[in-house]
């Protein structure tokens, strides 16, 4: 038995007693929640986004839940109230000025996901068309995909996109043009060069001067300051490069991953596992963020399944310590409440709530300490 399987079986009880949770809780919360776009809860019900902001990055998360519990159920609830939501997302393709970089969070794990576990054609065309949208962002002087599509915001660049990336990879294999994974991989070059710094961490925003090419340097975004190390920033390097090397094969993103990853680890080791808002917050500073590290420990578990047999329990058992504090401290198991995950940060350090993101993440490592398949990204 490997050290990876070893870790697994030493935490089963933990792993299916969470998932029964998971289960039990989501058997409720979906159909109530059935044609909507959830965001967060209001007096402990999601809200719902589909009529108001249905071009809002996070919307893809709530079909993305569904389909985690289609696949790993195969209960005929979950599929529905999934593609429930495809019509719902479409109308944020009615004004193309609103559309961004974020449409990879959009239709990758909601019509992307469909038509992989189901052959839907319809779903499909609907993730190729936001795949092409993607790629019409690159740009070809600075060699990276601009985020935003607003004047005053056209120069930003934010590590983010990694996330957004892999519904490229995807879109290269299914048509095998390699035009999409070329985009991608440049953009993940570019952000290596550019936004890495050299202790591992990652800039949030860099700003682009998009006729020229010339990177002109960091931007206040998320974090406590220009060069804050914002966790969850961190945690979408981490996750979207070991990704990048799971799509390419290519070393050079496993090792940026794996950097990412250590210092990421470094940093919440010394606050029990739950990260903290900033990793360069003021010390007493009490504000967290649970969804980076839920999104960190998915990356850790990818990261874990690919590296030498050696490496294999840093990353296991980070991942598994982050889930067991968050499912001890930061988890709501309420019926009568719709979230989970609980403590999640906003557009600030001083706005913590359960947002349907964070539950992803969340629900999606359990799933993968659960053994189950497909990768969602």
């Amino acid at each position: 038995m490997g050290i990876y399987e070893r870790l697994i079986n030493e935490n089963r009880e933990f792993i299916d007693s969470t998932w029964q949770k998971i289960e039990d809780k989501m058997s409720v919360v979906a159909p109530r929640n059935k044609d909507k776009l959830p965001y967060t809860t209001e007096n402990g019900r999601y809200n719902d986004l589909a009529d108001t902001i249905p071009e809002g990055w996070t919307n893809g998360f709530w079909p993305g839940m569904m389909w985690l519990m289609y696949a790993s159920t195969k209960n005929e609830m979950y599929r529905e109230v999934a593609e429930s939501c495809e019509p719902l997302l479409e109308r944020a393709a009615d004004d193309y000025d609103l559309l961004h970089h974020d449409v990879g969070f959009m239709w990758h794990i909601s019509s992307g996901i469909n038509y992989r576990l189901t052959g839907n054609k319809k779903a499909k065309s609907r993730a190729m068309y936001m795949a092409a949208s993607l790629a019409s962002r690159y740009n070809l002087a600075t060699g990276v995909i601009r985020a935003f599509p607003e004047e005053r915001r056209e120069k930003m660049v934010i590590i983010d996109s990694m996330m957004n990336i892999p519904l490229l990879y995807w879109a290269s294999r299914e048509t095998n043009d390699p035009r999409f994974s070329l985009i991608a991989q440049s953009h993940a070059d570019t952000c290596i060069k550019n936004h890495m710094r050299s202790d591992g961490s990652f800039y949030h925003i860099l700003n682009y001067n998009i006729r020229t090419g010339e990177c002109e340097g960091p931007v206040k975004g998320q974090g406590t300051g220009i060069d804050s190390a914002w966790t969850r920033g961190q945690a979408w390097a981490i996750y979207g490069y070991a990704l990048s090397y799971i799509h390419t094969g290519k070393q050079r993103y496993l090792d940026v991953a794996k950097n990412v990853a250590n210092y990421f680890i470094a940093c919440v080791s010394r606050t029990g596992y739950v990260s903290q808002y900033d990793f360069r917050q003021d010390p007493d500073c009490p504000d967290t963020d649970t969804s980076a590290a839920a999104i960190a420990a998915c990356g850790f578990i990818e990261i874990a399944k690919i590296v030498p047999e050696n490496e294999k329990a840093t990353y296991l058992d980070a991942a598994i310590k982050i889930v067991k504090a968050l499912t001890a401290e930061h988890c709501n198991w309420s019926l009568d409440e719709d979230s989970i995950l609980q403590n999640v940060a906003e557009h600030s350090k001083s706005m913590e709530k359960p947002i349907v993101f964070g539950e992803y993440y969340y629900i999606e490592a359990l799933y993968k300490l659960k053994g189950f398949e497909p990768l969602f990204w």
